[in-house]
C-alpha cells in the first residue's frame, strides 16, 4: 500500500462488491479516506465479570454462571418466551428470552455460559432480559476492550464496518498530519495516525480519551479558522439593501392577541437597525424552545416585503418547511400582510418546483420558505434581500454562504434553539452578531417534570393512556434503534412493540428513526400533526421536528445516555400549546451522579441555565464515540464536553491568524492547503 490507497474505493477491500459498496456509499462512503473519517459513535466496553451477589438493578454487567434446572418455553399470541434460572456460587437470577426458540436446544442444564446484559429487578429476584451469551474462553479475549460501534445506515451492519475498517487502517500510515507541529506540541497532542487508529479501535480509556481529544481539536480549529477568515472578508461589507422602518410590522403588532416579550422587542429593535443601517446584517437570534424566535423572522420578512425585496427563510427538513409556509399564508390572510409566499421542497412535482423556480426569479413571489432546496444552483431570485436559517446548528458555515450568495449583499439571520452558552455562542458563530432571547412568553404554561426509576413505567403507561383519552397525543423517545446497539438501553423497534402491548388496543402506536428516508420520516411527522398517531416513539431524530401543539406528554427512557441540553430540546417538543404538558424523565442507572444531573432538569425549565450545568457537570471523560449536543458540526467534538477544547482553538486561531492572517508562513502552510480544501470539497 501507499499514499495513493487513501483515495481508492472500498471495493478494493476484501470482502466488499458493488452491491456492498453501494451500501457504504449511502453511509457517506466511498474512498478508503472516507471510511478513516467515519468515526465510531460509541463503545461497548467489555467490563469484567462479577458475582451474583454484587448486582444492581440498572446496570449492564457480565456474569458467569450455570444454568440451574430446567429450560422452559411458552407461547403468547406469536410470541415464545424462554425462562431458566442461572446460579454462581453467591446467588440466582432469571433470564428471558423472546422469540428466540432455538436457544432451548443450544443452551445445555449444568453448563456455565457468560450472560451480559441490563440487570433489572423483580422483588427479591434479579433478572436478564436477552443478555447476549458467550463462551467463558470467547469473552475474557474481549475483557477490558472498547469496541466500536458506528452509526448504520439499511443494510449496513456493524460487523461490516469493522471488518472494513481493520483493513483500512494499514493506509492511515500515509495519512498527512493536517496540524503544524509547533501546535502538536505546544497542545500535547496525539500523533495524528495513531489517533486515527486509536479512535477506532482504542487500547483502553486513556488512549481513547488522547485520539478523541486530537481529533476534536482539529475540527474546532479549523471551524474556528474559517469562521474568522470569513469574518475578515465580509466584516466590511456595505448593505446593498438599506431599508425604511416598517410602519406594516408596527401596525401587525399592533393587532396580535398578544404583546411581545421585552426579550422579543429588544431583540426585533436590534433586527430593525441592522435591516436599516448601512451594514450587512449577519445576526444569530438564540433562544430556547418556545421563546418566539418564529415571530420575529416573520417580522423581519415583513420589513424586507413591505421595502420591495425578496426574503428566503430554511428549514432542515420538508415538516418544518412546510409549516412555516402554512402559518405565513395564514398570516397573510387574516392581517392582510403583502407577503406572497412560496414553498420550495424537494418533494415536490417537477412542474410544482418549475412554476415555483419562475415566480421566485420573476418575482411573482416575495417571500420563498423551503428547505436546501432554495440554494439550488437552478433557483434564480430576483431581488433577494433577506436569508433566514431555522435551526441554524443543522446548517454548516458553507450552507449558509450559498444561501446568503443567492442574492447581492445578502442580509442573514440564523435563528437557533440550542441552548449554547453565551461564551460558546460567540466562539462557534464568530461570523455573527448574538442576540439572546432569554424570556418566555406568559402565556405558555412551564413543563412538569419528573424524574423516576423503571419501576415507574406501568404507572406512566397508565398517565400516557389518560392523555390519550383527553385528546393528546404523546413522544417517547429511545436511545437506539434496534436491540443489541447497546446492551444497556431501551430501543425503538423492540420498545414500539412493547407499547403496542402495554396501552390500550385503541390507541395508535408509531415509530421514528433516523433510518428513515427523509420522505418517509416528514410522511410520519404529518401523521402526527394531523392526530392520526397517538404515541410516536423515536430517537433523537424528533429534536427538530413539526410543531404539534396537541402532544403534552415527554418521555424519554434512558435518560442518564443523554446529555442535559440534549434532554432539554427534546424536551421542548412538548409543552407548544395551551394545555398543561408534562415530562417523564425514567432514570435507569443507580448512579448518584446520574440522578443529581437529571435532578436538574426536574427542577427547571431554562435551557440556558441547563447548559450551563452541562458544561460544569460534564467533561471530555464523560463521554464516549457520542456526540451528546445534537448539532452537525463537528464529527467527533461536542461543544459541550469539549468546552475548554473549543476555547483553546480559538486562542489559537486568533494568535495564528493575528501574525499570519494569509496563512502564508511556511509552519502554516499545512494549515493553508487543509482550509483550501475544505473550501473545494465542501459539499451540500
Amino acid at each position: 500500500m501507499n499514499e495513493a490507497s487513501l483515495k481508492e474505493t472500498v471495493e478494493s477491500l476484501k470482502g466488499i462488491g458493488d452491491k456492498t459498496a453501494k451500501v457504504f456509499e449511502k453511509a457517506g462512503i466511498v474512498r478508503i479516506e472516507d471510511l478513516l473519517m467515519y468515526y465510531p459513535r460509541n463503545y461497548d466496553i467489555f467490563e469484567n465479570v462479577v458475582n451474583l451477589s454484587d448486582l444492581k438493578s440498572g446496570n449492564t454487567v457480565a456474569v458467569r454462571c450455570q444454568i440451574a434446572g430446567n429450560i422452559y418455553v411458552k407461547h403468547i399470541r406469536n410470541m415464545s418466551i424462554i425462562t431458566f434460572d442461572i446460579v454462581d456460587i453467591t446467588d440466582k437470577a432469571k433470564v428471558t428470552y423472546f422469540n428466540q426458540p432455538y436457544l432451548r436446544s443450544t443452551l445445555k442444564q449444568g453448563h456455565f455460559y457468560i450472560f451480559r446484559g441490563l440487570v433489572t429487578r423483580k422483588g427479591n429476584l434479579f433478572c436478564f432480559n436477552q443478555p447476549k451469551i458467550y463462551q467463558p474462553e470467547d469473552y475474557f479475549s474481549l475483557q477490558g476492550t472498547m469496541q466500536p460501534v458506528y452509526p448504520l445506515v439499511k443494510g449496513l451492519t456493524n460487523n461490516m464496518v469493522v471488518k472494513a475498517m481493520q483493513q483500512a487502517l494499514e493506509s492511515a500510515v500515509y495519512m498527512h498530519d493536517p496540524l503544524p507541529e509547533y501546535l502538536v506540541k505546544e497542545n500535547d497532542l496525539m500523533d495524528y495516525r495513531d489517533a486515527i487508529r486509536s479512535v477506532h479501535f482504542p487500547k483502553d480509556k486513556n488512549t481513547f480519551d488522547k485520539a478523541r481529544r486530537r481529533l476534536a481539536y482539529n475540527e474546532f480549529l479549523f471551524f474556528i479558522l474559517r469562521l474568522r477568515l470569513l469574518k475578515l472578508t465580509e466584516e466590511e461589507s456595505l448593505s446593498s439593501h438599506i431599508m425604511k422602518k416598517s410602519e406594516l410590522a408596527d401596525e401587525f403588532l399592533s393587532k396580535l392577541p398578544y404583546d411581545l416579550t421585552d426579550a422579543q422587542k429588544r431583540v426585533y429593535k436590534e433586527i430593525e437597525a441592522d435591516l436599516t443601517g448601512t451594514r450587512v446584517m449577519n445576526r444569530l437570534v438564540q433562544g430556547d424552545v418556545g421563546s418566539g424566535k418564529t415571530i420575529l423572522a416573520f417580522l423581519a420578512l415583513l420589513i424586507t416585503v413591505e421595502n420591495g425585496y425578496q426574503g428566503a427563510m430554511m428549514a432542515p427538513t420538508e415538516v418544518l418547511a412546510r409549516q412555516h409556509y402554512e402559518d405565513i399564508c395564514k398570516m397573510a390572510e387574516e392581517y392582510g400582510l403583502p407577503f406572497k409566499p412560496v414553498l420550495m421542497i424537494g418533494s415536490l412535482k417537477a412542474s410544482e418546483k418549475k412554476q415555483n423556480k419562475k415566480g421566485i426569479e420573476d418575482g411573482t413571489y416575495n417571500v420563498c420558505i423551503g428547505t436546501n432546496a432554495l440554494i439550488q444552483d437552478s433557483v434564480n431570485y430576483k431581488n433577494l434581500a433577506l436569508v433566514i436559517t431555522d435551526e441554524q446548528h443543522r446548517f454548516g458555515v458553507r450552507q449558509r454562504e450559498k444561501f446568503a450568495g443567492k442574492g447581492e449583499c445578502t442580509h442573514v439571520l440564523a435563528m437557533s434553539a440550542t441552548p449554547i452558552p453565551r461564551t460558546l455562542a460567540i466562539i462557534l458563530y464568530g461570523d455573527l452578531h448574538v442576540s439572546v432571547l432569554d424570556e418566555k412568553p406568559s402565556s405558555r404554561l412551564p413543563i412538569k417534570n419528573c424524574v423516576v426509576g423503571p419501576d415507574y413505567r406501568p404507572t406512566a403507561y397508565k398517565f400516557i393512556e389518560k392523555q390519550v383519552a383527553s385528546g393528546h397525543q404523546v413522544y417517547v423517545i429511545c436511545p437506539m434503534i434496534e436491540e443489541g446497539e447497546m446492551n444497556d438501553v431501551e430501543n425503538v423497534t423492540d420498545y414500539t412493540e412493547k407499547l403496542r402491548k402495554a396501552l390500550s388496543p385503541s390507541i395508535t402506536v408509531d415509530m421514528l428513526s433516523g433510518r428513515m428516508k427523509a420522505s418517509e420520516k416528514d410522511e410520519l411527522m404529518e401523521r402526527f400533526a394531523n392526530k392520526e398517531i397517538d404515541v410516536l416513539v423515536s430517537t433523537t431524530v424528533i429534536e427538530v421536528g413539526i410543531n404539534v401543539p396537541n402532544a403534552t406528554v415527554m418521555m424519554i427512557e434512558n435518560a442518564e445516555h443523554f446529555g442535559l441540553a440534549q434532554l432539554h430540546q427534546l424536551r421542548g417538543r412538548v409543552g407548544r400549546g395551551k394545555d398543561q404538558s408534562y415530562c417523564i424523565f425514567l432514570n435507569t442507572s443507580e448512579s448518584k451522579d446520574a440522578a443529581a444531573r437529571l435532578d436538574i432538569l426536574g427542577k427547571s425549565n431554562d435551557g440556558f441555565k441547563i447548559a450551563e450545568e452541562d458544561l460544569k457537570q460534564r467533561g471530555p471523560g464523560d463521554m464516549f464515540g457520542i456526540r451528546q449536543s445534537g448539532d452537525l458540526f463537528f464529527s467527533i467534538g461536542d461543544i459541550y464536553a469539549d468546552s475548554d477544547l473549543i476555547k483553546k482553538a480559538s486562542i489559537d486561531a486568533d494568535r495564528i491568524l493575528a501574525g499570519d492572517q494569509e496563512l502564508s508562513l511556511p509552519e502554516n502552510k499545512s494549515l493553508h492547503d487543509v482550509l483550501s480544501d475544505i473550501n473545494s470539497n465542501l459539499t451540500l
